[in-house]
């Protein structure tokens, strides 16, 4: 039984899973991930500091021209469209197995794809709020305002996306994290597993069977009942 069947098997004997995702979920449709070598890491840049910098909240608030040039020109995910994978765990959710989808990605891919049940514990760039009053703004005016995007109040505008600096959102945390206790199989795929808190959350499965499935080696790869290292199309094309 080679490595697909065996995963396979293991969804066929669940009724509970939960997928646990990574950057490497969106790269295929397109969307730079941070950490491969060609990664927002590894780019040649302009800018005289780091992606984590840039990114930060510290940036946010103290630099929001120097942060929404470089949010706009990388973050900016409206035109992409979800791949195999998403289309995937959207027919598991069909099928009622799928529970949860635990997502590090701020690119609304597997909502754009139609499933329900989505933790996004790096928060979304679908959601933005003034910073001053507190009214919603969709990412479309966001990415396509001029400079630093302004409410109607003359606040500005801050993604719900969880930068540098801090905390994950709790509500979207303490489903995932509920929703990984409760699994009997956890799927973790197109993710390093090293940023940390997110990373930790694996170790409040208790379940069944954990299957990783990444083109690395991950820090958890030991703990895991199935390790597949390969491209996630070439493994989720494969399953029923």
């Amino acid at each position: 039984m080679d490595n697909i069947e065996k995963l396979q098997k293991m969804i066929d004997e669940v009724d509970n899973i939960v997928f646990f995702g990574g950057a490497g979920v969106s790269t295929e449709s397109g969307i730079k991930d941070f950490r491969s070598k060609d990664g927002l890491y590894n780019m040649k840049s302009k800018y005289s500091t780091s992606v984590e910098n840039l990114l930060s909240s510290n940036m946010f608030y103290n630099d929001p021209k120097t942060f929404y040039e470089f949010y706009k020109e990388y973050m900016n995910s409206l035109d992409f469209k979800p791949n195999i994978t998403h289309l995937y765990l959207k027919k598991l959710e069909d099928k009622g197995k799928l529970k949860n989808i635990v997502t590090q990605n701020i690119d609304g891919l597997h909502t754009k794809a139609g499933n329900k049940f989505v933790s996004e514990i790096h928060g979304t760039i679908y959601e933005n709020h003034c910073v001053k009053c507190h009214k919603f703004y969709d990412a479309k005016y966001v990415f396509s305002s001029e400079g630093i995007p302004k409410c109607t109040c003359g606040g500005i505008i801050k993604p719900d996306v969880t930068l540098y600096g801090e905390m994950l959102p709790s509500g979207a945390y303490s489903n995932a994290l509920y929703s990984i206790s409760n699994a009997e199989l956890l799927i973790v795929a197109g993710t390093s597993l090293t940023v940390e808190p997110a990373s930790s959350m694996i170790n409040y499965f208790d379940g069944k069977y954990l299957a990783i499935i990444n083109k690395d080696e991950t820090p958890y790869d030991f703990k895991a009942d199935l390790v597949i290292h390969d491209a996630l199309k070439n493994v989720f094309g494969k399953l029923k």
